[in-house]
């Protein structure tokens, strides 16, 4: 049984589409330990001091990734990436605060490479994941909110065998309902690009996701690179 895949539609329709998704047991999740806040911190300065003053529109992996979100009606600057919004909160704000050791892991391998990284705790879904665009009677609770929402018709959702979507507008938001916390021990983690380099980047994405897991969360773990040869793990 798959776990997570791309609907047939979506690979038809970003041929280009590069996903690295990682399936992992027997995860802890604690504060975030001081070696792991200080490589966090010590990344966060050497992607400031690559960025410097560069639009990150420029940022190859970003723009594509603005032209994935407008392609199914949404504007790329109200609706950001998770990648771009983290490069734009780093360049505007100086920092990214730690939240804890599964955030900070997959935060910091987003900046390094500009590409979103999502992880979702598996408690809540029922496998499995399959990201598609929606038809409006999925339903999605927001980090920030109790109440649940309809997606738009025809925004890329991530959603589940319940119809429970579990990230919007693609890579905008993830829900609460699979937001990790300190009881997560079983998740699925994304990695996605759309630009010319992407399986190259999710590749070296997803080896440095594992290693930091495992050193730093534990575990077992499972990974593919997914596209249109292989749409789904």
């Amino acid at each position: 049984m798959m776990t997570f895949q791309y609907d047939a539609q979506i690979i038809a329709n970003y041929p280009q589409l590069v996903g690295g998704v990682i399936i992992a047991d027997g995860l802890t999740n604690p504060p975030t330990p001081d070696a792991l806040h200080e490589q966090y911190a010590a990344e966060q300065q050497a992607v400031k001091a690559r960025i410097d003053d560069m639009p990150l529109s420029e940022i190859e992996s970003i723009s594509a990734w603005r032209s994935a979100i407008s392609a199914f009606g949404v504007s790329p600057t109200k609706h950001r990436s998770a990648a771009e919004a983290l490069l734009r909160r780093l360049t505007k704000k100086g920092d990214i605060p730690g939240i804890n050791t599964l955030v900070d892991i997959g935060n910091l391998v987003s900046i390094r490479y500009a590409l979103p990284v999502a992880i979702f705790d598996t408690r809540q879904i029922d496998a499995p994941i399959t990201v598609r665009y929606a038809d409006g009677s999925e339903t999605f609770t927001d980090l920030v909110s109790d109440e649940a929402v309809n997606p738009e018709v025809g925004e890329v959702i991530f959603v589940d065998e319940k119809n429970m979507a579990v990230a919007r507008r693609w890579c905008w938001r993830q829900s609460a309902t699979s937001a990790s916390s300190e009881h997560t021990m079983h998740a699925v983690i994304t990695v996605e690009a759309h630009h010319a380099g992407a399986r190259a980047d999710v590749e070296r994405a997803v080896a440095d996701l594992t290693d930091l897991l495992h050193t730093h969360a534990g575990g077992s773990f499972s990974s593919a690179i997914l596209s249109a040869e292989q749409p789904g793990i």
